[in-house]
């Protein structure tokens, strides 16, 4: 059998859009009505979550799914149909004559004439009030025009991210219920001042009341010494951070190198609480990563940000290190 990285292909920086490569496709209703579909949650467990198609819902999974018909060099890996966006996994296989971002306005397109077709019947919907959305009225833009925007598309340049992103998508629907049964947590709260500075947050504000904190910051001179043999003041750094988070102390980081990274995943394994400290904002419908979702869905988790959300944000600088370093240290000292 063929291993990942014989079998695909993966999309370089720079290379045109027409080449082969593994794309994430996301279609949404700019107004977030719930126009594609129900969320349902037997006996109120997100495990078992799923989501009911409207028929206009049912005709964009049938547009998605005939894409390769029209386009034979690709392959859908992926879908999830939500009740107010699609999601799909792109694999082109091969050189096309058009690119990605053509099949995608053709898509668009088709999925726009679904809208016309289908407007009537949902206008009726709801005014009956048979959907029922959590988009107030005066938000909601309904017209012979649902969907206004064309399809965002993200190129996947490493391997490791097609997996990441599989599990993302089947995963949607856990997700949104999650954040429905649990929506304070999830909920972007604003101008909450710790040590003189402004941050946005999402998670849980209380763990702010917990007296202890320190800092997880593997310094550079630590990992230098271990790749010369000398480990162990490196590894005890890194045991006595998770000795300290079971003495009942909330750990506190923008945990951006690999070791500060294998320290969070053991304190997220361990169940402690957590103050991550974030290099960028929250959009209007942040999610957290599937790394930091189910932490904060339980509570253990503060995601704190300085920043305002800048969506094309992808890479955190070396001054923006050092200065969520130095925020770390300010709250844990408060």
């Amino acid at each position: 059998m063929r291993n990942e990285k014989e079998k695909w292909h993966w999309q370089k920086a720079g290379t045109a859009w027409k080449g082969i490569g593994i794309y994430h496709v996301t279609m949404v209703i700019p107004s977030r009505e719930p126009l594609l579909g129900k969320l349902v949650m037997p006996e109120n467990d997100p495990t078992q979550a799923r989501v009911e198609r409207t028929e206009l819902g049912n005709s964009l999974f049938l547009e998605l799914l005939h894409l390769p018909t029209f386009y034979p060099e690709i392959q859908i890996l992926q879908y999830c149909l939500m009740p107010d966006h699609l999601h799909a996994v792109i694999y082109v296989r091969q050189q096309m004559k058009k690119s990605i971002r053509i099949v995608a306005r053709g898509f668009w397109q088709g999925a726009k004439k679904l809208g016309r077709t289908y407007t009537p019947l949902i206008e009726s919907e709801l005014n009956s009030g048979k959907i029922n959305g959590e988009v107030p009225p005066n938000k909601r833009c309904l017209n012979d025009a649902i969907f206004t925007e064309m399809p965002f598309i993200r190129p996947m340049s490493r391997r490791g991210q097609l997996k990441a992103m599989i599990r993302y998508v089947q995963m949607n629907p856990q997700r949104f219920a999650t954040k429905r049964l649990h929506p304070g947590f999830f909920r972007v709260q604003h101008n909450i001042e710790i040590a003189g500075r402004t941050y946005d947050a999402v998670g849980n504000i209380a763990i702010l009341t917990e007296t202890r904190r320190a800092t997880v910051h593997v310094r550079r001179a630590m990992v230098a010494a271990a790749e010369h043999g000398k480990e162990q003041p490196l590894r005890d750094y890194m045991n006595g951070c998770v000795i300290a988070a079971r003495e009942n102390t909330v750990m506190v980081s923008p945990f951006i190198s690999q070791k500060e990274k294998e320290v969070l995943m053991v304190l997220i394994k361990e169940q402690h609480q957590v103050i991550y400290l974030s290099d960028n904002g929250f959009g209007e419908y942040y999610k957290p990563s599937d790394l930091l979702f189910d932490s904060v869905a339980a509570g253990r988790m503060l995601i704190l940000s300085p920043h305002s959300y800048d969506a094309g944000k992808r890479r955190i600088t070396r001054n923006e290190c050092v200065q969520l370093n130095n925020m770390a240290e300010e709250i844990a000292d408060e």
